[in-house]
């Protein structure tokens, strides 16, 4: 009878060895728990539970550190990148993409095989073979696709089949994704995505992990793996970018005083969940000057005082569709970002019988008002006294004001006359005055027309204006020009003097040395004479040093 017992207990032993030997989704990918972890969760549309079986034999599990991972791919290791466009509003869709950095000198190409770059050297220098891994001539000597036996191995971890559309057989690579106690399976290339939709998602912060496997001949070996935190919520993401002209730095939250702010708010919905809402956005700037309700995202105000003020933006969007079941939701801890009496779970019914959800949105900001330079001219432009020696470049003396605080620090940029191809660049520090009364003295390379830039700052401001100028060219009178003025003045006496030559040799049939003709020198003062005239015909004076100057100060 004992015997009897023992045989009995060695087969219900027996029997129980398979059941405990088998891996599940959740012992392979779900090793770690995260806070607020939780069992049960609601189904995913098109996910499986990670209770189901682990094909360990076809997909071989190794844990973190396993030697193993140093193999798994020629030439080094696999890099999995895992991105997400959280925060997802609850209702919406989320999406996740991951992509595959490879060993350097590697890289896909179009049939899905991984190959040398050309020209590349790594580590261990250039590759004589061009193939990494030639799937495609694996599959040609398999039975991949072809009879009875592909059914084996062109499987999934739990025993699905791969899904045979068109180019399957270019993809290599099988993504296991793993988040809320289930599973995706997904056959791919080198980069893929995943979209989930978030109505039956439980609310709060999720990790979403990633075990990446490769084709190994009719098995698979595990490359990378790779998680990333994703957050569902019920508030929808607000951002409002501020921007101001002539502040200096917008990040720092601290503008100036009399300039309009311009408020741009920004909703986070990627998957376009929010297009059919009707959205109004409710504005306090903290200043006494009330409640401002627009449904425009844009709008500007300007602070009259300087002060530090409490910005307050509620955005409040009616989202029309079917009623869904009120979603699970982890206690909420008491914040002070939802203003009392608004419930982003309220919901109301409209005419038609359809359901229409109220989400809300909020942003605060503290800003900093302060005064800074508000505007800047160009009040004079005169020629600067030279000094002696005379130098090769022109200079000119700009007479600049501003209005506001007194700047620190004057910058001049001189450029073609497009203004975007700088040619100068000068800073320089301003000693602090009374007034804002600047005489900036600049060179100019040579003659034309120039674009002159000047920009005024301090700590917190920068405020700037432009002109055109045009610079004459030398004066006649100035070394170059004086000889040129001889250079052309020999030139006219030769033509002069052998036209005279030739009339001459016609009219007494011989030839006289022209030095030696009487009367030699009237002609040459009537000569003279001619070219003085016509010298300055040619090289008048320019009356109008600054035609582009003009009399009224350019204001920006």
């Amino acid at each position: 009878m004992e015997c009897l017992y023992c045989v009995l207990g060695f087969l219900f032993l027996a029997s129980r060895l398979p059941l405990d030997a088998a891996k599940r989704f959740h012992d392979v990918l779900g090793n770690e728990r995260y806070p607020g972890y939780m069992r049960k969760h609601n189904q995913l549309n098109g996910w499986s539970s990670d209770e189901n079986d682990w094909n360990e034999k076809l997909y071989p599990v190794w844990k973190r550190g396993d030697a193993r991972w140093k193999n798994s791919w020629k030439g080094g290791r696999v890099q999995a990148v895992l991105t997400s466009d959280s925060p997802a509003l609850v209702g919406s869709n989320i999406t996740f993409a991951v992509n595959l950095v490879f060993p350097r000198c590697q890289k896909e190409d179009a049939n899905g095989n991984i190959v040398y770059e050309k020209n590349c050297r790594n580590d261990s220098g250039l590759s004589l073979d061009p193939y990494v891994y030639n799937w495609t001539s694996w599959s040609e000597d398999s039975d991949w696709g072809n009879g009875p036996g592909q059914s084996q191995h062109n499987v999934f971890p739990d025993g699905k089949p791969f899904p045979h559309h068109h180019g399957w057989k270019k993809w290599n690579f099988v993504y296991i994704f793993h988040t809320q106690g289930q599973y995706f399976q997904k056959l791919g290339r080198c980069s893929v995505r995943v979209s989930i939709n978030t109505t039956n998602m439980t609310l709060g912060t999720h990790v979403m992990e990633v075990t990446v496997y490769r084709r190994h001949g009719r098995a698979y070996m595990p490359i990378a793996q790779v998680k990333d935190v994703y957050v569902v919520t019920d508030e929808i993401p607000v951002f409002v970018t501020m921007s101001q002209k002539n502040d200096r730095n917008s990040s720092d939250e601290t503008f100036l005083r009399d300039l309009p702010i311009k408020f741009d708010v920004l909703i986070h919905d990627p998957s376009h969940f929010l297009n059919e809402s009707a959205i109004d956005y409710k504005w306090n700037f903290g200043d006494n000057t009330g409640l401002f309700v627009s449904n425009n995202h844009t709008l500007n105000h300007t602070y009259v005082l300087n002060g530090t003020f409490n910005l307050n933006l509620t955005v409040h969007a009616a989202v029309p569709g079917p009623c869904p079941p009120p979603s699970p939701r982890p206690p909420k801890p008491t914040s002070l970002l939802v203003p009392a009496g608004d419930n982003s779970l309220e919901m109301s019914e409209t005419p038609n019988g359809n359901c229409q959800i109220n989400r809300y949105g909020h942003f605060r900001a503290t800003l900093t008002i302060v005064e800074g330079i508000l505007e800047v001219n160009i009040i004079q432009i005169a020629d600067a006294p030279m000094p002696r020696p005379k130098p090769d470049n022109s200079l000119m003396d700009f007479v600049v004001t501003c209005k506001g605080t007194i700047p620190t620090e004057v910058c001049t940029v001189i450029s073609d006359p497009t203004c975007q191809i700088a040619q100068n660049i000068i800073c320089s520090p301003v000693d602090a005055e009374e007034t804002c009364l600047l005489t900036v003295r600049r060179a100019f390379s040579g003659s034309g027309t120039y674009c002159v830039n000047f920009t005024l700052g301090d700590d917190t401001s920068l405020a700037l204006t432009s002109t055109l100028i045009s610079i004459p060219g030398k004066d006649p009178a100035s070394p170059l020009g004086t000889a040129s003025g001889v250079l052309i003045s020999v030139g006219c006496l030769t033509l002069f003097v052998t036209v005279v030559a030739i009339l001459v040799y016609k009219k007494h049939k011989e030839y006289k040395p022209i030095e030696n003709r009487p009367g030699n020198m009237v002609k040459g003062r009537g000569l003279h004479g001619f070219l003085h005239h016509t010298k300055a015909g040619f090289f008048r004076g320019n009356q109008e040093k600054d035609p582009l100057l003009k009399n009224q100060p350019g204001t920006l």
